[in-house]
């Protein structure tokens, strides 16, 4: 039996698997999916946001802030990509500059360090490139960016190194509540635990509702991004946002921690928990929209677009005896009322990444209070990241070619990754069994060409390393096959 199965492997999943690590518990993570961040996790805007947005005194406003103010130290802790930016919220009308002023004053009363308002003087001297008509700006010193799917991964390698357990392709189909706890039921195998924690994403509800009376109903709310080259990575500074609406912070534009300018996302409703699909008329809302925040957006520099799915919570259970805390607008987090050791972390939206440290303690506190394990005495805080020879300095990129000639293979071209690193990916803990995961964990495919030219070769790879034939090597899920029909090789 387990002390704690955690379902999901996104970010708040194994934020709170790393926490839990440093108690003497066992732990597992059951996840359907063949790897870490397939889900929410991967396709977001990768911003830690300040935390003036949400309403002071819910857990999300508290979680925002602690979790912001924790991300540099644990980001050179677990050796994932991080930069403290700053953030501006771009008001368009004079007329509507108060609700600046009820942002910033949202932000005071959260905690939120440093911020003010700037006049559009201020504004242009920070960013030139900023919108003609933007007249005012709130200003977030402390808003960063971050690499989701590095912090998502550096947090379950620094679990997993810890004694966490993670189960891949397991798919939840229900659960039962025993006397001394619960079995979970994934089809082919059964976990029993005495603690559960839902931290499914999109399909948290549907968790929730296996064990739960009080009904639980997540939308799946769909955001459209475009990505564009390097090039235009230094258009801006800090990530612009404009000033929010009832579906979220608008459209966006923002540099990224690898050199790129992101900008997005849309806010549609949608019934497709997988609906990741773009389409014309989302991408040209994107376009049209952040041409209000910048002058000249470089159109023909986008390499790529996506989209990522957020958990938006439309029925809410009612909170009881163990109930949940917050208002409407807040996380769901907490014990189920009538399922004692059943833990929901639902409805983690924006900004449920720039939250993950934080949520993690939070979580792992409740856990505390249910079990009261002792402290790990042998816990390991640190983790060291795959080696970037595209960063590295003359001096390390001869160190690591000498210790593996393998570091002297370029695979990527664009990115400059090598088979070095490809194969670091594939062989450390909770090493990348698929394209996806060698793409996350060293950017190989992400560059200009979007894995044009690298794509054949990192299957190889990947198959001469697992010991697989190159058709049962897949993109990301079960059914990502890249070979269907392998032709006989003619004599």
């Amino acid at each position: 039996m387990y002390d704690v199965i955690i379902i999901g492997a996104g970010v708040s999943g194994c934020a709170i698997a790393r926490e839990l690590s440093r108690l003497e518990l066992k732990t597992a993570v059951l996840e359907k999916a063949l790897d870490v961040c397939e889900g929410t996790s991967k396709a977001n805007s990768g911003i830690v946001h300040a935390g003036y947005d949400a309403i002071p005194g819910t857990l999300k406003a508290r979680l925002n802030v602690e979790g912001s103010r924790k991300m540099e130290a644990l980001s050179k802790e677990l050796d994932f990509s991080y930069r403290r930016n700053g953030s501006l919220v771009l008001c368009f009308d004079e007329k509507e500059q108060d609700k600046l002023t009820e942002l910033k004053e949202r932000g005071e009363e959260s905690g939120v360090e440093g911020i003010r308002i700037l006049s559009r003087q201020e504004l242009v001297s920070l960013e030139p490139e900023v919108g003609d008509e933007a007249v005012a700006a709130l200003y977030a010193p402390t808003g960063g960016i971050v690499c989701p799917f590095g912090l998502t991964i550096a947090l379950a390698e620094n679990a997993a190194d810890n004694g966490v357990e993670f189960y891949f392709g397991r798919e939840v189909k229900g659960i039962e509540r025993k006397e001394e706890g619960y079995l979970i039921d994934t089809g082919e195998e059964t976990y029993e635990t005495r603690v559960v924690i839902n931290a499914a994403g999109v399909y948290a509800d549907q968790i929730h509702n296996l064990v739960s009376k009080a009904f639980m109903e997540i939308t799946p709310r769909k955001g459209e991004y475009l990505l564009y080259d390097k090039k235009t990575g230094g258009m801006v500074s800090n990530t612009l946002f404009q000033l929010p609406t009832a579906l979220g912070k608008g459209i966006l534009v923002t540099p990224t921690v690898h050199g790129n300018l992101l900008t997005g996302p849309t806010a549609q409703d949608i019934g497709d928990r997988e609906g990741t699909n773009t389409s014309r008329e989302g991408l040209a809302q994107v376009s049209a929209k952040a041409a209000l925040s910048v002058k000249r957006v470089p159109g023909r520099d986008v390499i790529t677009s996506f989209s990522g799915l957020r958990a938006h919570v439309t029925v809410r259970p009612k909170a009881g005896d163990h109930g949940y805390v917050g208002e409407e607008e807040d996380f769901v987090i907490g014990e189920a009322a009538d399922a004692p050791g059943f833990i929901d972390v639902a409805g983690m939206e924006s900004p449920g990444l720039s939250c993950a440290p934080a949520t993690g303690e939070y979580v792992a506190g409740l856990v505390k209070k249910l079990l009261q394990p002792e402290e790990k005495k042998n816990f390991v805080s640190t983790r060291k990241g795959i080696p970037n020879m595209a960063l590295a300095s003359d001096e390390e990129r001869h160190r690591l070619i000498r210790e593996n000639p393998a570091y002297g293979n370029v695979i990527c071209r664009c990115e400059m990754v090598t088979e070095g690193e490809i194969l670091d990916a594939i062989h450390r803990t909770l090493g990348a069994v698929t394209v996806d995961g060698i793409k996350r964990r060293t950017r190989a495919g992400m560059g200009r060409c979007q894995s044009g030219f690298c794509n054949p070769k990192v299957v190889e790879i990947l198959a001469r390393e697992l010991g697989k034939d190159e058709s049962e090597i897949r993109k990301s899920g079960k059914d990502s096959w890249f070979l269907v029909n392998k032709e006989k090789e003619q004599l």
